[in-house]
Formats: structure tokens, sequence, C-alpha cells
């Protein structure tokens, strides 16, 4: 069997991830694909539109075949992790022999180039980095400056740093970094991104980014939002958003958890704060005066972003503060050898073939009843699935039907299955 893997948000699936799935199996001529997803936190340091299991539904009508889900820690964690635990957990199914990512570049040889640099990280890279970065510029922004300087004095051009401007692109370069890094066996391949950018806030009919989808849900009524998103979404995907609406489960977004994240920054102290991820010197009294000074979660976000803190390291830092997930802990899993276990959100008749060879060959425990590890004798699986577990008790606070807001579902929720 020929296994394609891709990492995915998937929030919601939209017409351009039902494109880069259908040119992935083409060029891969994969019969089976599996999807790492995110749960119900994201990348960006956000909550996800609709929760983790209506999201599998949605990956699953539309192709997918076997749905693992990105434990919570790496799911909201930078580029670096985020990609790192998802080649992991790709690595340790012992079946995929492909992985296909979107890209705005296309180009799988200046991915690689790029990402051979950022791996080896020469002596003029890493002391033009730390130059930028004294100089008050954002992680991204002076990696990327590092970059085109370490280029310049090396072959007097530079032909690569653009890459590294969008974000599709940066995913792309650590997923192949983290390839190199476990020295995997699964052949990388890359579809070029079409339609509007990654973080683009304008609809643009069939082929619209997850970012402007999301804005057009929050700032319309349901009907509204309706007509309007027909044409990017799949019709599975956009018939599981609005059964997840009508059930009150969604839409979920970052400012319904403002009232929440003002009484834990009011009620901490600076060093409590400092405690979190992401955080560094003296940053701890940015947030303690934010907290103390603003009254709406989009006050509060803009009190904390500058040029060098972004927005995306603002929001990871306060949904670490609202989940309880502490440096100590961070640093804790990602320095010792990424996901402690595969956990499985769904599959259909292909994945369920699959999923038995899985269970013979993977290198990790394969959960597909989480209330059978609850209090495992692997020390990292039941610490692990016990954060994942906190975070979707915080997440259902979000939800709008306040009869579903019930702690525990981590353990109570079935595996999404799909016959033929």
């Amino acid at each position: 069997m020929k296994v394609l893997g891709i990492v995915s948000e998937y929030n919601p699936f939209h017409n351009g991830h039902l494109h880069h799935l259908k040119a992935s199996k083409a060029l891969s001529g994969a019969n089976c694909t599996v999807a790492v997803m995110s749960g119900n936190f994201t990348q960006r340091g956000e909550p996800a539109l609709v929760d983790k299991w209506a999201r599998t539904e949605m990956a699953l009508l539309c192709g997918i075949d076997l749905v693992i889900e990105l434990p919570f820690i790496y799911a909201m964690s930078s580029a670096e992790y985020f990609a790192f635990g998802a080649v992991k957990l790709l690595d340790s199914l012992g079946v995929v022999n492909m992985m296909s990512f979107g890209s705005e570049s296309g180009s799988l040889e200046k991915l690689s180039e790029t990402a051979s640099i950022l791996s080896e990280e020469p002596e003029h890279f890493k002391h033009m980095l730390k130059e930028s970065l004294s100089r008050g510029k954002s992680y991204p922004a002076a990696r990327q400056e590092a970059l085109s300087s370490y280029l310049v004095a090396k072959y007097n051009h530079d032909s690569l740093s653009d890459i590294l401007k969008n974000s599709n692109n940066i995913l792309a370069v650590e997923y192949l970094k983290a390839l190199k890094q476990l020295s995997s066996n699964i052949i990388p391949m890359t579809i070029e991104r079409v339609g509007n950018k990654y973080n683009s806030v304008e609809l643009s009919d069939e082929l619209s980014s997850a970012t402007s989808i999301r804005k057009i849900v929050a700032e319309n009524s349901w009907s509204d939002a309706r007509q309007l998103l027909a044409a990017a979404l799949p019709n599975q995907s956009l018939a599981i958003l609005e059964r997840e609406i009508e059930l009150g489960r969604g839409p979920v977004f970052p400012s319904d958890f403002g009232m929440l994240l003002f009484s834990l920054l009011r009620r901490m102290s600076a060093e409590e704060i400092n405690s979190l991820p992401y955080m560094e010197q003296g940053l701890e009294n940015r947030f303690k005066q934010a907290g103390e000074s603003t009254g709406s979660y989009e006050d509060l976000l803009g009190a904390l972003c500058t040029r060098r803190y972004t927005n995306t390291r603002m929001q990871r830092i306060l949904f670490c503060l609202l989940t309880g997930l502490h440096k100590s802990k961070f640093d804790f899993f990602n320095q010792n050898g990424g996901p402690a276990y595969i956990r499985v959100l769904g599959f259909n008749e292909t994945g369920r073939k699959l999923l038995s060879e899985i269970k013979d060959k993977a290198g990790l425990p394969v959960i597909t009843k989480a209330a059978n590890f609850k209090s495992s004798d692997l020390p990292r699986v039941s610490d692990m699935l016990q954060m994942e577990a906190a975070a979707s008790d915080q997440y259902v606070l979000g939800f709008k039907n306040t009869a579903l807001r019930k702690s525990g579902s981590e353990f109570t929720r079935n595996v999404i299955c799909f016959s033929s």
C-alpha cells in the first residue's frame, strides 16, 4: 500500500485543502492518505472554529482515510515544534511512504536548500541572527535577515531568503528539517499553494484561506455567512459546520475566552506569568499591565503586540495561560523525543485496514480509546494525555450551548468511524 502523509489543521476544511489533497494523491499515486491534524487549538495560538471531532468528519468525508491527532503541546507551538511533532508522528506510524505539504514556492529544491542551511546553522548565520534579535526584530524577521546576509556573504547573491516571507514555505522548511533530524525514509513533495494567501482576510470565491472563512463566520449571522461560504467550502464541510453551529458547539473564537484570561492575568503574579512558554525576561510585566489596563480580548492583544512581539506569539502565551501549560512541561516534552503516543481521531474502511498494519509497526502506543490510557503505566503517555484533556476542558467553555460545557469529553468521545 502506498501511504501518503499530510499535516493539517482543517480549520475548517475548505476547497484549497481539497485541491491540495487531490493534487497530492495524483502526484504520489497513493491509495491511502493519513492526516496528522491539530486538535482543539491551532498553530496560530487560537482555539479551532469547531472541535477536532467535527473537523475529523470533514476530513474523512472529503477524502482523508485516517486522522491522527497532533497533541496540544505541539499543535499550538512555533513552526519548528509544530512540524517536528507532526513529522515524528508520521514517521512513527511505520507505514507512511510519502509526505505532501503546500508551499507558496512550489520548489522542493529551494525549500530543501533553505532547510539544510537552517539545520546546519553556519557561524555567519548564527552571528547575524543574534545581532538582528538584539536590534528588537521578531524571530521570523531576524532569521530571514540572517539567512539573506549569509547567502550574500557566501555566494554574493540571495536567492532563498524570500522563502521565509510566507507561512506555508516556513512550515515546509520545518517539515524538511524534521525529516532530516529524524533520518526518516519518508519522501517529501510539495504542491504550490493556489488561491489567496494563508493569512489573507479577504474571501475569494472558490479558493479562500481559512483565515478569511473564519472572518466571515465571525462577522455575519450564520444565514448570511452560509451564503457567502457556499462556494469556498466542500458541501460536506459546510453541512458539518452548519450542524455544529446549530448545536451550539461553535463557532469558537479567541474572544470567547477573554474574561477567563483577564481573571487569570489579574490573579497571577508576574513571576507565575513568567513561567509560561514563549516568555522572556520582562515580558511578564507587559502581560500584567495589559491585563489590568484593558477590558476586551481585542484590546488586550493590541496592548501586548509590537513589531518584536507578534500576534501569534502573544496568543500562544495567552492560551498556554488558559490551559495551564507551563514552560517546564513544554520544554520537557520538546526535549524528550516528541509526541508520546499516536491518537486516532477517525478512519474510513481504507483507514481501518491501514490501522491494523500500524498497530503492528508503530513506534509509539496507538490510542483509539483515551479512557484506557487515562492512568497509563507509561508516565509520558498519561501526562501528555492529561494535558490534552485539560486543554479540551477549557476549549468547551467556548461553546454557545452551556449544556455542552461539561468537562471530561476527552475520555468520553468516540473515534469517528465511516464505513464505505
